[in-house]
């Protein structure tokens, strides 16, 4: 049942979710009417006028001082991976940078392939972050084989900067962007248990049948109990929609990534052979400024 729960939480659209959950919320609080109706009838009530409340303004506090901390926990937990996903795009943007600086210490061919593949590699990863679902499968496969062309490359560069000292550190560089990308698809399927939405949800229309249950009586209030009802299905689907970074529209942003995608896009390979130009330009061969001839000096007077 949990597994299917979680499965129509996943596919179903949020108003879908809320609706179904507004609609289940209001059909308990009117069976909580009734069942206050039947429970008054069975007991003939004690005397007339006697309102004896107490007791119910006890259950429902009690009821909604749980149903709050259960929902505050659950938030909690979206939030945390929200934010986890979050710094691995910070994380990333940096690795990817940091490689694409040491590439610029290779050979030419090396130099001139690996840094395009950095380029298309930081483009395809913020396409594929803002994709829809139907779009994720064609550009993951993309994002994969961009990995291990980009290990292919590092490979066949391997032989010509091995003697080097920072090969162990564009090495290092190089497997901590895909260390990155690993840990970033782990965190985009890491979610709350759908058996913790699953309780929170039985909960919530628990909690609302005993709402009505309390105030059966008190049809003066009905307004402000929907009014409830609305608050708690629209918190619920906040922490839905941060809990879905690949369908929901609270996502972690991408802007390190696409500031990554502009500095790479100004800084061309070319743009670090500028002092190396320079020195150029003094070559041992130019030819030096003829001497200056030494000028005759007068014998002073004695």
């Amino acid at each position: 049942m949990i597994d299917a729960f979680g499965t129509w939480l996943e596919t179903a659209a949020p108003w879908q979710v809320g609706l179904a959950l507004l609609i289940a919320m209001f059909l308990a609080s009117t069976l909580g009417e009734w069942l206050n109706g039947v429970a008054a009838r069975a007991k003939k009530a004690k005397r007339a006028g006697d309102d004896d409340d107490g007791g119910d303004t006890y259950i429902v506090s009690a009821t909604l001082g749980l149903l709050a901390l259960l929902m505050g926990f659950t938030f909690s937990l979206a939030v945390d991976r929200f934010e986890a996903r979050r710094q691995l795009v910070v994380q990333e943007a940096n690795a990817i940078g940091t490689t694409y600086l040491r590439t610029q210490m290779l050979e030419p061919v090396d130099r001139a392939r690996i840094s395009k593949m950095l380029v298309d590699y930081t483009d395809n990863r913020i396409i594929l972050a803002k994709a829809n679902i139907k779009d994720v499968p064609p550009l993951l496969a993309k994002n994969d084989q961009m990995l291990t062309d980009l290990w292919t490359a590092t490979r066949a560069a391997w032989p010509s900067i091995k003697g080097l000292d920072f090969s162990s550190a564009y090495l290092d560089s190089m497997n901590n962007l895909i260390d990155l990308d690993a840990a970033r698809k782990a965190a985009r399927l890491a979610r709350v248990p759908s058996a913790v939405f699953f309780v929170l949800f039985i909960y919530v229309i628990t909690s609302a049948g005993v709402l009505g249950f309390a105030g059966a009586n008190k049809t003066e209030g009905r307004g402000a109990t929907a009014f409830l009802y609305i608050l708690l299905v629209i918190s619920l689907l906040l922490t839905l929609d941060i809990d879905r970074p690949r369908s929901g529209r609270v996502t972690e942003s991408q802007a390190p990534m696409e500031r990554l995608r502009d500095s790479l896009a100004k800084q061309p390979p070319a743009v670090f052979d500028r002092l190396s130009s320079e020195e150029a330009s003094l070559a041992p061969d130019t030819p030096l400024p003829a001497a200056v001839p030494k000028l005759e000096t007068a014998t002073p007077v004695r």
